[in-house]
């Protein structure tokens, strides 16, 4: 492109987005042999936007994992399982077409898609989001990739920087839509700016694919869009998200008449600490957090009514802690050194570079290394030799004399004299479901085994002290199955299409409430891909397809 042109761009399809949802869309639509234009808004070292610090699961049916378990899944129990744990309305049209195309495809086009890059996931699958009130995943189907998203993101860019039909992509960096423009009510393209030098640009195609993500990157939006039933927000929200997924394109699209829906719904999580390594202001760690623990607010009490217990009902758990500035995680070294270790994905390096023999053994045996790490790097993580100094320490952290140590040091004998005793065991909510989570084979891999606090041997003491933490739009613009985006009628928006979280991981909110977790980054592959072969087939309205 010469310089003169530099500043006007044209492609049959404009991407815009550079995150999972972006790139897989438009590595399809180069397989097909139709020119793209691809808008990232980071730099070309941070391409593949949230999904290179993803952990990599997935939620996924059929797959050799679960047959080698002996999981008996199969679309139609995935499907009761999800509509009932999300609460999907009857009337929620679009969202649960796209779950029944989730549970129906995943197996073909996440999954079998992913194994044909070369990509393998852990041997072991996990069993999440089993549910509080309301059952959630009746089984496991929860596939962890191997090397996290990370991985998969730098499989697919290098595909398509070196893909036959290079030739036909024009990638660029460090540009910002700032809004879609129309012409005779057909989506024609966006206006921009480069963040690089500040010039504006226009970019044109016959479609126009939105994969900006959702909204969660702006602390400010999650705020405005709070629960209203729920609790004020609290004042420490990190930020787990992209910051560049802010909505902006969001609003551009409904001002011109797109449908956005479900956007009070969200993903976050309840265990997040300030990131100890930051990529940008306020960006927070999210921690898979420690199962066997008690779990208390700034005051020292326990969290509640519900049992905080992770893998059951995160929404629920972030609906609880939300009412609190921060709370604390009280538990041992070797209780955090089991369950800690398969934590931190970005951080783990056994992950990451695909250790396996070591990831294996510090998956059974416990990891120092993480847990040591997080210590050093982290004031949020505080050590102690005994009850009196870890709520000594405690108390300097945040300020004031909020942590009674004698009332601490009664809240771990109660714990410990239930975890010890198999007959109170079951009468203790929290411990029951520790209890029955270590009695699937995958979970128990990663969970310490009733394990008291105050056992010497098993010390120094531990507190983490945990913040919420943003992370997931579980709303966005409505989509039909063809990824076109539809107006307040119901009707198809000529030339625009959303994919991934930009769409709410299809129809607009296909998770409802609550996810069965796992459907984030299978959801962004699978309406990628399902978009740009509507786009290939001449599926969709000759209105919306460019020359």
């Amino acid at each position: 492109m010469s310089p003169e042109e530099s500043r006007n761009y044209e492609a049959r399809n404009l991407v815009i987005g550079g995150g999972i949802a972006g790139i897989v869309t438009a590595l399809e639509l180069l397989e097909a042999g139709q020119s793209v234009l691809l808008l990232d808004r980071d730099t070309p070292e941070r391409f593949g936007g949230l999904a290179i610090w993803a952990f990599g699961g997935m939620a996924l049916v059929g797959t050799d994992e679960q047959r080698k378990w002996k999981i008996p899944d199969a679309p139609e129990i995935v499907l009761e399982d999800w509509v009932r744990f999300g609460e999907l309305a009857p009337g929620e049209h679009w969202p649960r077409a796209w779950a029944e195309c989730y549970a129906r495809e995943c197996k073909e086009v996440v999954y079998d898609w992913v194994k044909g890059l070369g990509l393998k996931f852990m041997p072991a699958v996990n069993w999440v989001e089993r549910g509080s009130s309301i059952q959630g995943n009746s089984l496991a189907r929860y596939h962890i990739l191997w090397g996290t998203g990370r991985v998969l993101v730098q499989t697919i860019i290098r595909r398509l920087l070196s893909h036959p039909n290079r030739d036909k992509l024009t990638l660029l960096h460090r540009h910002r839509a700032t809004g879609l423009d129309f012409k005779d009510g057909v989506a024609v393209g966006c206006r921009g700016v480069d963040e690089a030098s500040g010039q504006d640009f226009r970019a044109r195609a016959g479609n126009t694919i939105v994969a900006t993500g959702g909204i969660n990157g702006s602390v400010e939006k999650v705020r405005e869009h709070w629960p209203g039933h729920w609790p004020n927000a609290p004042e420490t929200i990190l930020n787990g998200a992209h910051p560049f997924a802010n909505g902006e394109i969001h609003e551009a699209a409904a001002q011109a008449g797109g449908k956005l829906t479900n956007v009070e719904n969200m993903w976050n999580y309840a265990a997040g600490i300030p990131h100890p390594q930051p990529h940008f202001e306020g960006h927070g760690l999210s921690l898979i957090p420690c199962k066997t623990v008690l779990w208390l607010d700034p005051d020292g009490r326990e969290v509640g009514p519900a049992p905080m217990v992770t893998s059951y009902d995160t929404r629920e758990m972030c609906r609880q802690v939300a009412e609190h500035p921060y709370t604390w995680q009280v538990l041992n070294w070797k209780i955090a050194a089991k369950e800690l270790a398969i934590s931190g994905a970005e951080h783990n390096p056994r992950i990451v570079n695909k250790q396996f023999v070591r990831f294996l053994a510090e998956t059974l045996l416990g990891s120092d290394r993480f847990l040591k790490q997080m210590v050093g790097e982290s004031p949020e993580f505080v050590v102690a030799d005994d009850v009196d100094e870890l709520a000594g320490k405690m108390n300097a952290l945040s300020g004031g004399n909020r942590i009674d140590s004698a009332y601490l040091k009664s809240l771990i004998e109660d714990f410990d004299r239930h975890m010890e005793d198999t007959a109170l065991q079951d009468k203790d909510p929290r411990i029951s479901r520790i209890k029955n989570m270590r009695q699937w084979r995958g979970d128990a891999l990663r969970t310490a085994n009733m394990q008291p606090i105050g056992e010497r041997k098993a010390g120094p003491l531990l507190a983490i002290r945990l913040h919420f933490i943003s992370r997931k739009s579980l709303g966005g613009l409505q989509t039909d199955l063809q990824g076109r985006v539809l107006n307040g009628e119901g009707e198809p928006m000529p030339g625009l299409y959303a994919v991934g979280e930009a769409a709410g991981f299809g129809g607009g909110g296909t998770s409802g409430k609550r996810s069965l977790e796992g459907t984030f980054l299978s959801g962004c592959i699978l309406t990628a891909r399902k978009t740009a072969a509507a786009l290939v087939s001449g599926a969709v309205s000759e209105k919306g397809v460019g020359a």
